[in-house]
């Protein structure tokens, strides 16, 4: 991707001073996460932080995919969007106001649910590739679908998920062969009763959604600009009540249905 960058603009060395100061962290880094294409699938509690992270540091290109709309409970902790946006579709005011923080990115909403029939369309396959998909949704089955299409296109998929005060996140990359989202959590058809619960009827505090987010763009950050998974077999969950983080281990599972059957 360097290779397609002739260099960064005086007003993007000024903007990105400081994180090309950073040990590891370099022009070519830079360029990198410049000439990246992100989908993000969720613009709410997760894909807000997020979002603004990965633009403020210099992320070319995000395509935010939702079909919700701003409710008066969201501003609790949906950080790109303000009480005079509540009636207005998340992706379309998340990508604009992302685009106000960062002139020097192209951001762009679709008002639509990403389903497998869909994803080859809304993922703009027939223009190349997005470099990684994150998933910010808020449910399993919704999470089921978006691991089924990032191995049926080999797409790496890094999902975070947050509830109350707690969060987990893992990067899987498809194309490596080490295990996808289904090989971790299994069927949703497992726990109907997990699979129901969402931040709507369980509740969350607004520094979960902030602190997992923000791990979410920490991890893409390292992905794009360094190509290094820092989450390579590791699921990091995090307890907030606790202060607590750890990492667990996880591998390929020999019999998963998503990942180690043909496509």
């Amino acid at each position: 991707m360097v290779e397609e960058m002739v260099q960064l603009s005086d007003d993007e060395l000024l903007r990105y001073a400081r994180q090309i100061l950073l040990d590891g962290w370099d022009i070519d880094a830079q360029l990198r996460l410049k000439s990246a294409r992100v989908v993000m699938i969720g613009a709410g509690g997760l894909g807000c932080p997020a979002s603004e992270t990965l633009v403020r540091a210099g992320l070319g290109k995000i395509h935010l995919i939702d079909d919700d709309i701003i409710e008066a409970s969201n501003l609790q902790r949906q950080t790109l969007f303000l009480p005079e946006d509540i009636g207005k579709p998340k992706a379309l005011t998340a990508a604009r106001m992302l685009e106000r923080i960062n002139p020097l990115i192209t951001a762009r909403g679709t008002v639509a649910r990403l389903r497998e029939d869909n994803a080859y369309e809304l993922l703009d396959m027939a223009t190349g590739r997005p470099d990684l998909l994150l998933d910010c949704t808020d449910n399993f089955s919704t999470r089921d679908i978006i691991n089924r299409i990032s191995v049926r296109y080999q797409l790496p998929l890094l999902s975070a998920s947050a509830i109350a005060m707690q969060g987990q996140i893992a990067l899987f990359e498809p194309h490596l062969n080490t295990g996808c989202y289904h090989c971790v959590f299994g069927s949703v058809t497992v726990d109907a009763e997990a699979d129901e619960r969402t931040c709507a009827n369980s509740g969350v505090l607004a520094s979960t959604t902030a602190v997992m987010g923000n791990l979410q763009a920490n991890a893409a950050l390292q992905y794009l600009g360094l190509t290094k998974n820092p989450l390579t077999n590791k699921l990091l969950i995090w307890d907030g009540s606790q202060m607590q983080q750890r990492l667990m281990g996880y591998r390929q599972d020999a019999e998963c249905p998503v990942c180690s059957s043909p496509n």
